[in-house]
């Protein structure tokens, strides 16, 4: 437990101090996707199992699975503002969005 909690110190110390440059960091974090998912991609190339068919319907089982198909593709804005019945921002007028400013 000792060492999950020590990268979770060194996690925000570095996400504290990167944010105070928000390009620099953007850079480093964009890097680093790109760089996981070229791995990924590396990894499932070498079996032949692994065709575009199926996995496309075990990345989407997985993450029906999950729950997170709906919320990383839709985002979670656009679900509750479907549950509440809330216009969409172009369809709000200028006195609905002033509004929504004051509320913050």
């Amino acid at each position: 437990m000792g060492i999950i909690k020590f990268f979770d110190k060194l996690e925000d110390k570095i996400r504290h101090k990167l944010s105070r440059y928000a390009v620099v960091y953007a850079l480093i974090v964009g890097f680093a996707v790109v760089l996981f998912w070229d791995g990924v991609e590396r990894f499932v190339g070498g079996f032949d199992f692994f065709t575009p068919e199926i996995s496309i319907i075990i990345s989407v089982v997985i993450l029906l699975l999950t729950g997170t198909m709906v919320s990383f593709f839709i985002g979670n804005e656009t679900i509750i503002s479907g549950l509440k019945t809330e216009r969409r921002i172009d369809q709000k007028t200028e006195t609905d969005i002033r509004a929504e400013e004051e509320k913050i």
